[in-house]
């Protein structure tokens, strides 16, 4: 009867411990799946982008905004 209350103790430390270990691996775990997904999106986007500039046979280009297109998209965001 003496021994209960360490062995309890000890108990619960390693529920603890098993615990504190499940969580950081479901957060890497987490984190892995997002840059997973993250790359997948990037790879359609570019093979969305490729098969467009196929389609149009190169007519329409990939357009970066100019800084008057931007100050531009700017005001009027701002106004709305």
């Amino acid at each position: 009867m003496k021994y209960t209350f360490p062995v309890l103790m000890f108990t619960s430390l390693l529920v603890l411990t098993g615990c504190d270990q499940a969580e950081k691996s479901a957060q890497q775990l987490m984190g892995k799946a997002a840059e997973s997904a993250k790359q997948a999106i990037d790879d359609t986007h570019k093979a969305a982008e490729q098969a467009i500039s196929d389609a149009t046979g190169g007519l329409i280009e990939k357009k970066e905004p100019s800084e008057k297109d931007s100050e531009t998209s700017e005001s009027s965001s701002k106004t709305i």
